[in-house]
């Protein structure tokens, strides 16, 4: 496939999936899914060398992750994606919305901060700081308190959309392979940034209850529902970068847009799933654990809780006599 010095792939035969989902790797995003895979193999391995387990879901649900992310960035997809406006919606809804929540569900920073060793004390008796101190201090600093907050996650989400396709500033990023990257990995840092306090497995600065959490996720995807109805109720393409596609694709570029329109509406609802599955069964374990801490408790006190709760109906009950 040919691609000009700006980036665009041009003169592309009509999409098929089996031409969608060719090798075609961007050297940036395959280094990036290839590293991302060793450290955490390299995570794992560590901790089963000493003994600890780490949960076969949680690796499975972050190689997937990777692989979302190598499947839409190192395709055909990432190509008919630079010329067809529905092609790229479906990279920036899976790299955005499908790929964070698999990388979070497999727990990374969790898996770091047990993997990393202490860096220890120097000669000086002074505390020494490396890989997992420094990870520690960024978990603890403003700036992550900040850019996990809802208060800026949630329109930083929204904006992600509106703030992009309906300004000049998404033609500028596609006109060149540096800004097309930027704006993907913007799209995948985003949504990082924005599902990490719902999902609540690694360790942040915000913690909410699991109906906060719900609340946040629910007022963030209606946006997207509504940015996916005004692409298919525009009349006249809305971006330039797909205007006029290439004469070899055989496809129009309204129906192109209408169809981008459609594939983020129906987006909107796939990462809503997912989540709240996600969350319904964190919350379920969250209180079978409370239940046994409660029982164990309750076996050393010989469940002086109860009994003084008995206690106190009966002097109610005697006092009513």
């Amino acid at each position: 496939m040919d691609h000009s010095g700006h980036g665009m792939t041009m003169d592309l035969p009509p999409f098929t999936l089996g031409r969608g989902l060719e090798y075609s790797p961007d050297l940036f995003f395959l280094t990036g899914c290839l590293v991302a895979l060793a450290l955490y193999g390299w995570g794992v391995v560590r901790l089963r060398r000493r003994g600890d387990g780490w949960g076969v879901g949680r690796t499975v649900a972050f190689v997937l992750g990777v692989l979302t992310i190598a499947l839409v960035m190192c395709t055909g997809l990432n190509d008919y994606g630079m010329v067809m406006f529905s092609v790229h919606m479906v990279q920036h809804m899976v790299i955005s919305m499908v790929s964070p929540i698999l990388l979070l569900l497999g727990a990374p920073v969790t898996l770091a901060l047990r993997a990393l060793p202490v860096a220890g004390r120097g000669s000086d008796g002074s505390s020494r700081k490396g890989p997992r101190e420094l990870l520690l201090a960024l978990l603890h600093s403003r700036y992550v308190r900040v850019v996990t907050h809802p208060a800026f996650t949630i329109p930083l989400f929204i904006a992600s959309l509106y703030g992009l396709y309906f300004t000049p500033l998404f033609d500028f990023l596609m006109g060149s392979k540096a800004g097309h990257i930027a704006m993907m990995v913007h799209f995948l840092a985003v949504g990082l940034v924005f599902f990490w306090p719902i999902m609540g497995i690694d360790p942040g600065p915000h913690r909410p209850g699991y109906v906060m959490r719900m609340l946040e996720l629910f007022a963030g995807m209606p946006f997207h529902a509504f940015f996916g109805i005004a692409l298919m109720m525009a009349s006249e393409p809305m971006v330039k970068a797909y205007e006029n596609p290439p004469a070899s694709l055989g496809i129009d570029a309204l129906t192109d847009q209408n169809a981008a329109g459609g594939i983020a509406w129906a987006f909107s609802e796939i990462p809503s799933v997912l989540v709240l599955v996600a969350l319904v069964y964190q919350w379920y374990h969250s209180e079978q654990r409370q239940a046994r801490r409660t029982d164990r408790a309750a076996d050393r006190d010989g469940d002086k809780e109860l009994a003084e709760y008995n206690a106190y109906l009966a002097s109610l009950q005697a006092r009513g006599r």
